[in-house]
């Protein structure tokens, strides 16, 4: 039993996946934290996505928000760097966060995001993923717990 539980490490070590994804905590101090719907899937998140061959946790975290959200940043700020093994792959996320000033106004890409809204934060819509309302509530605590997204 040992060989096998070894040779099935290796084998999800050779043939897992590594892949770099990015989330953003877009706030707006009137009117709370933006949250996307996409297309693709049921329920709220957080705007991100997956990192492109060549680019920073940054430049993909700024490319996100410009295209899912039509929000361009300068400023972002590194919250926590997570990890998960969901969907069988090896999965790095960086957790940021933006502040947006009065003068930018959030437009959403049709194809990818179905809707997308601020909420107060103690209005935050019942379906919400369960891991983006962990790292909402981390945030606000300015504690991360854990490392496991």
């Amino acid at each position: 039993m040992g060989w096998f539980h070894s040779l099935t490490k290796w084998y999800w070590k050779i043939r897992k996946p590594i892949t770099l994804g990015t989330r953003v905590i877009v706030t707006d101090g009137h009117r709370g934290v933006l949250l996307i719907r996409h297309t693709y899937t049921v329920g709220w998140y957080l705007p991100g996505g997956g990192v492109e061959k060549g680019e920073s946790f940054f430049e993909a975290a700024r490319r996100e928000l410009q295209e899912e959200c039509g929000i361009t940043v300068d400023v972002l700020s590194l919250c926590h760097l997570f990890y998960s093994e969901r969907e069988g792959k090896r999965d790095h996320i960086a957790l940021f966060h933006a502040a947006l000033t009065d003068s930018q106004e959030p437009k959403r890409d049709p194809v990818e995001v179905a809707e997308m809204r601020f909420f107060a934060w103690d209005e935050l819509p019942d379906d919400l993923s369960p891991a983006t309302r962990r790292r909402l509530n981390e945030f606000r605590a300015q504690s991360y717990q854990e490392d496991r997204w």
